[in-house]
């Protein structure tokens, strides 16, 4: 009983930390389409403070809830790194970096909610197969619209070939799919989120393969079942 109401516990933290880190993408996607300076934006970095520290305790909580406290908090380190409010840092002591690197750290808090979203859906899947799989594809999905928005803002002004978003978001899909895209990026962010998403394609589809295995056996031994049952009768 008192397992099931930890892991229950558990479960609904990582959906408050996917719904908060939701509303930052919210914030992220307006600023970059309407390309607002959002260091200068009172009401983001104020929001994005307080969900860095929910972030924080979240973790903490979590490293309470664990059987084994200690290696929980060593395995998952990175969950509190990413947690760590670095833009209002960097305001507040007023150091200084360029605009690229700025616009990436915002990105960073998302990180965990992408983990979060994969173990809530892990948590609720009654087949580990199909767990796994979709919790990949959820990280996937995330990952391309985050890619889209960073492909957008450092390509956009430079590259004639990415007049809008759609283009930025049509470009990652093939390049995660690695067919390969009609588009060629011109700066370093670019390239390097070309080879980014061929890389996570060729790792994660194979699952695709593992998946359709899983739900072929499941199918063919519910026709053996089936089949047994009519010959008995």
């Amino acid at each position: 009983m008192k397992n099931n109401f930890k892991k229950k516990l558990s479960n609904d933290l990582n959906l408050l930390v996917f719904a908060l880190a939701l509303a930052l993408v919210v914030f992220i996607s307006v600023d970059t389409f309407m390309q607002k300076p959002f260091l200068t934006n009172p009401v983001y970095m104020r929001f994005q403070l307080w969900v860095c520290v929910a972030f924080i305790i979240e973790f903490f909580v979590q490293v309470y809830l664990a059987d084994n406290h200690w290696r929980y908090m060593w395995r998952n380190i990175g969950f509190l790194l990413v947690s760590i409010p670095y833009l209002n840092i960097i305001t507040q002591f007023h150091l200084q970096l360029d605009e690229q690197e700025l616009y990436f750290l915002r990105f960073v808090p998302l990180l965990r909610a992408a983990f979060a979203m994969a173990l809530v859906i892990r948590y609720v899947s009654t087949s580990r197969i199909v767990g796994i799989f979709w919790s990949y594809v959820s990280i996937v999905v995330m990952m391309v619209y985050f890619a889209s928005l960073i492909f957008l803002e450092q390509e956009q002004p430079v590259n004639p070939g990415v007049p809008d978003y759609w283009s930025s978001l049509w470009w990652c899909c093939l390049e995660a799919t690695t067919i390969g895209a009609p588009v060629n990026p011109v700066t370093v962010v670019g390239k390097v989120l070309a080879a980014a998403l061929s890389a996570m394609g060729v790792i994660i589809f194979p699952l695709f393969t593992v998946y359709l295995g899983d739900v072929v056996q499941k199918y063919l031994k519910r026709r053996k079942s089936l089949a047994k049952l009519e010959q008995f009768d």
